[in-house]
């Protein structure tokens, strides 16, 4: 896996594999990140439509077709980062589609330098552009 700029959020080979089988048998989804308290750092699985995101969330990019969302907050906090999408195992269920494979989505970040932050933004990809785009 390559580090691109241009894309706020990536996914390992692991994740890429999982939303693929999980979009065999559910169909289009979508990823939602809020930052809450219960889930931590896992991003959330739904069908498409199954989940809205709101006005003041932020669209960061598509894995495979799947839109990616993050809350306004979570965005203000890692939006000098690149997301990681990987893949670990599920020590207890959730709502989220992946759980009863025995499976969780796990974001990992990866802090850009100011110059980085500079050429992603450079990018159109500000806070503004991103909302601008979304799916």
């Amino acid at each position: 896996m390559t580090k691109n700029l241009h894309e706020r959020v990536i996914a390992t080979d692991s994740a890429l594999a999982l939303l693929a089988s999980l979009q065999e048998l559910h169909g289009p989804l979508l990823l939602f990140q809020s930052g809450g308290n219960n889930d931590g750092n896992s991003p959330l699985c739904y069908t498409l439509g199954e989940f809205c995101a709101g006005s003041a969330d932020v669209y960061l990019g598509n894995l495979q077709g799947t839109p990616f969302y993050v809350g306004h907050e979570q965005f203000e906090y890692w939006k000098h980062a690149q997301l990681i999408i990987d893949v670990a195992d599920c020590l207890h269920p959730s709502n989220s589609l992946e759980s009863a494979c025995g499976k969780r989505f796990l974001t990992r970040s990866l802090l850009l330098s100011d110059d980085e932050s500079q050429l992603q933004e450079q990018s159109n990809f500000t806070d503004s552009a991103i909302s601008a785009n979304r799916a």
